[in-house]
């Protein structure tokens, strides 16, 4: 190939991106539903004609987009390329098809040039309500989760199928809302396919053939060099987590073989009765991500960039749940499943992996209502409202852990004012938890504390979707663990981590959501870390002492400076204030 033809395609790769990305945006401008507009629960990404995935987009979750890149072979399958013409839309919420449960949209549309088909856009957004049983752990079978859309047309050469679309309304909560988000994940693809003809036409490309061969041809290279310079070696990783009625193990073995990683999820805990199971494509999805995170950080999600991570599960196992299992919550365990494939590569590639964090979202889905044990005022309402928040992620090798950051989701912390504004609740608070996270070297990332209500009249029934209240996250290298999850009534009253449960008019629930695990010694932490994390708030003096040995006089200078509202810089003291030479 002349060096100028890899010049060009290096270009329309990095515009292919920048395509996939500009297809996220849109979606995230034109969504209806919160979790899609605030949070970032999405996913967009161009493929070739045989349906392989090219670009993704930077913003997104890699459980929805590393699913969808399997996903459009089934659509391709279920379609059949001799039904497909310019302007179809097609649409699925298909667990084992799609992205895991069924409050996954995926939306596929043919790219058409010239009349030739040439690829496909693909996009994904989690909706707020699906019917059913709603967006929680309760249903026994798949079929109690919500409405089941098989792979079909949305829209047959344009034409949008409304008698698709009153079924849709027919069966949800939030018809107005569901129906705006399937517009805005078409309209997205649209700007897609848009965009990737004006660059097909500024290039002179009649296809992507040959853009398909250089980017699928240098990410598998590049992957397998990665992969190639690995010790052959293998390793078992393993994590007991909360479950639904009893405890979850998790466990992996990881093979490095030269040419392939393989990840065996073999002796993992069976199909659970609850829906927290995952079908296999979610757990490829993670576990994959596990890997390319570790060992091919730098280079391009694709088609061939996944190809050399092998992810196999014993059917019938709570890592690849059969059809009917039920799977609405499939991220709690999901989320989990990259700390411990890290439990394993710790093993063999020392000083790489970070220590478990929080691990799966701590979303929470609220139905509220009006009070029914006394009538209620005029103006109260019903509405669902959906909401993603996040623990601390684990501490790395040579960095603390985030504070409130979703690893491995991605999925952003949702920010209270647009919480609020689509429904009558209230959340009265919203703060880091101070010592949540695990002291080490490095220290784990903090949980929060949050207060959350209904405004007068109302009552809720709430959807816990918590994880990390029985096991938290396990330090690594001397690490000390995060600190577990609490949820409870303010009246003291426990609350279950899982399944719909009610709060009565006038109750707010409390919750702490876990920390991040520490890395490494508490002992080997540098001191002038460990002052600035007492003046910011993010240890107690009891911690500082405890775990770190900071003297009392030290402990009391630090805290002179802080109230005084200054941060203190390394080895600042109270004769030595902040700003002070």
């Amino acid at each position: 190939m002349p060096e100028l033809s890899k010049v060009a395609y290096q270009v329309m790769w990095n515009r292919l991106i920048s395509v996939v990305e500009e297809q996220a945006q849109a979606l995230i401008r034109t969504a209806f539903s919160t979790s899609v507009r605030e949070a970032g629960d999405l996913s967009a990404g161009v493929y070739n004609a045989q349906g392989e995935m090219l670009a993704q987009a930077v913003t997104g979750t890699p459980g929805h987009v590393n699913a969808m890149a399997d996903s459009v072979a089934h659509f391709i399958r279920r379609i059949g390329r001799e039904q497909m013409r310019e302007g179809d839309v097609y649409i699925t919420n298909d667990p084992w098809e799609g992205t895991g449960h069924l409050h996954d949209i995926t939306v596929v549309s043919p790219s058409f040039k010239e009349g030739a088909l040439v690829g496909f856009f693909a996009c994904t957004a989690h909706v707020t309500d699906i019917g059913g049983r709603g967006f929680g752990a309760d249903a026994n079978s798949v079929y109690e989760e919500g409405l089941y859309i098989p792979v079909m047309k949305f829209a047959d050469g344009g034409i949008v199928d409304q008698t698709l679309v009153r079924i849709i309304r027919g069966n949800v909560r939030e018809p107005d809302q569901l129906i705006g988000d399937v517009y805005a994940l078409a309209t997205c693809n649209e700007v897609g396919h848009r965009r990737l003809v004006d660059m097909m036409s500024e290039f002179g490309l009649r296809d992507l053939a040959g853009i398909s061969a250089f980017i699928l041809g240098n990410s598998r290279r590049a992957t397998l060099e990665r992969i190639a310079a690995l010790p052959a070696a293998q390793a078992s990783g393993h994590m007991r987590i909360d479950g639904y009625d009893q405890p979850i193990d998790l466990r992996v073995r990881v093979s490095f073989e030269g040419d392939r990683v393989l990840c065996d999820w073999a002796g993992s805990s069976g199909v659970d009765p609850k829906g927290i199971n995952l079908p296999l494509v979610y757990t490829k999805a993670y576990a994959c991500y596990a890997l390319k995170c570790a060992i091919a950080p730098d280079i391009p999600n694709n088609a061939a960039s996944l190809a050399p991570f092998e992810i196999v599960a014993p059917a019938n196992s709570i890592v690849n749940a059969p059809h009917p299992a039920p799977v609405a919550l499939r991220h709690v365990i999901g989320h989990m499943l990259p700390d411990t494939v890290y439990d394993a590569l710790d093993q063999i590639l020392p000083d790489t992996v970070p220590a478990e964090g929080a691990g799966s979202l701590c979303n929470f889905q609220v139905s509220l209502r009006p009070r029914t044990d006394a009538p209620a005022p005029a103006g109260t309402t019903r509405a669902e409202v959906l909401t993603f928040n996040s623990g601390g992620a684990g501490a790395r090798p040579t960095l603390d852990g985030m504070n409130a950051t979703a690893f491995p989701s991605g999925v952003m912390t949702m920010p209270v004012e647009a919480t609020e504004q689509v429904g009558p609740i209230l959340i009265w608070r919203k703060e880091l938890r101070p010592d949540s996270g695990g002291a080490g070297r490095y220290r784990g990332g903090l949980g929060q504390y949050m207060e959350v209500g209904a405004r007068e009249g109302h009552e809720f029934d709430i959807q816990m979707m918590f994880d990390r209240l029985h096991f938290p996250a396990r330090g690594r290298r001397g690490g000390g663990a995060g600190a577990a999850t609490t949820v409870a009534l303010d009246d003291g009253t426990l609350m279950r981590g899982k399944g719909k449960q009610f709060v009565p008019h006038g109750r707010k629930l409390l919750m702490a959501l876990p920390g991040g695990a520490g890395y490494g010694e508490p002992a080997q932490r540098d001191a002038d870390s460990v002052r600035r994390d007492l003046a910011l708030g993010y240890i107690s003096a009891e911690t500082a002492r405890a775990c770190h040995g900071l003297s009392e006089a030290d402990i009391a200078s630090v805290l002179a400076i802080a109230a005084r509202g200054d941060l203190p810089p390394p080895g600042a003291t109270a004769d030595r204030p902040a700003g002070s030479r």
